[in-house]
């Protein structure tokens, strides 16, 4: 249930300005962490207006990954992909972790969580480029995300509630023929997860504002239906509150337009400079804190392997009742 869920208690904000400074605090973090000197600030790091930019194109390339995703994806593992996505980068900088390898993670991430069963050779035949290199990329960093997303992993997205008032205005409103709704529902729902609304209103009030929408876009009316059998009597505060929210998500839908691409190149060539190299695939930094992971990993392996041997040595003396089994030349 919503209500109870950490999604509402954890995930969701009180508005647009809480949301800003978080993601302030998250620029201003790793810049005061990796300056070390630097006093050009604004001219070597990101500012937050360039990290919204940058994190816009983004969105839009996890959509396109989403709809053109074979076999084709459920729309409950593209609403989780993007609640990951844009929670992870309320706490963290896209300094520190480049959004194209969060990107591809989110999504392979809420495929398990929305129990989409495909496997990783399946999931990066999406990809373009170098899929063993994608496949590295997500299996390292999936344990991260999860992580840092405080392991808060269960989302409640808008496309249950919209059944239920489709299921409710077909017995419960005069409005012939409900179904006709359903392509101006998706189209703005679509377009509401590359907003933060996600963050700011309840499943159900998206699911409404997607429902009204779609029926200004057929010119039916169902206001009659929201004020008097949706909410009933009594409820003047809820409908004011109600009227804004709906207000609200569709205007910040309308406000959505794609980055121009020539500023995202410039933010691009910005980044590769200031970025972390420790999370950096194409990095000697990267590669060698790995190739030393690896190494541990191997090490202990061959301890655990040393100990084993002991053991087994151990039980087959104690079994031929000697201390020592000498060699032929002994």
């Amino acid at each position: 249930m919503f209500p109870t869920s950490t999604q509402k208690k954890h995930w969701m904000f009180t508005d647009e300005l809480e949301l800003q400074r978080l993601r302030e605090e998250a620029n201003q973090k790793f810049i005061a962490k990796h300056r070390n000197g630097i006093e050009d600030v604004d001219g070597y790091f990101l500012t937050i207006a360039e990290e919204r930019i940058f994190l816009k194109n983004y969105e839009l390339q996890m959509r396109d990954l989403c709809n053109k995703f074979n076999p084709a994806m459920p729309k409950a593992v593209i609403g989780t992909s993007f609640h990951y996505f844009k929670r992870f980068y309320l706490h963290n900088s896209v300094m520190d972790y480049h959004p194209k390898e969060i990107l591809v993670t989110c999504v392979y991430l809420a495929c398990k969580t929305e129990e989409f069963n495909v496997s990783i050779s399946q999931f990066v035949a999406n990809i373009r480029g170098d899929r063993d290199k994608a496949s590295d990329i997500i299996l390292n960093n999936e344990l991260l995300l999860m992580q840092l997303l405080n392991f808060h992993l269960t989302i409640h997205n808008p496309y249950r509630p919209v059944e239920g008032l489709l299921i409710d205005i077909k017995t419960r409103s005069q409005l012939a023929y409900p179904e006709r709704l359903r392509p101006g529902i998706d189209e703005l729902l679509e377009k509401v997860f590359l907003t933060d609304a996600c963050l700011l209103y309840a499943p159900s009030q998206l699911a409404l504002a997607a429902v009204l929408h779609a029926a200004s876009k057929i010119h039916e009316n169902l206001d009659a239906y929201v004020t008097e059998t949706l909410l009933g009597p009594n409820t003047q505060q809820r409908l004011v509150d109600l009227i804004e929210a709906v207000r609200k998500i569709r205007s910040m839908v309308k406000s959505v337009e794609a980055p121009a691409r020539e500023t995202v190149k410039i933010i691009e060539k910005k980044l590769e400079k200031c970025r972390n190299q420790e999370n950096n695939p194409n990095s000697q930094i990267y590669k060698q804190r790995m190739q030393e992971i690896l190494d541990e990993d191997d090490e202990k392996e061959m301890e655990r392997y040393k100990r084993l041997m002991q053991k087994h040595a151990q039980v087959d003396a104690q079994t031929l009742g000697i201390d020592r089994i000498s060699s032929p030349g002994n």
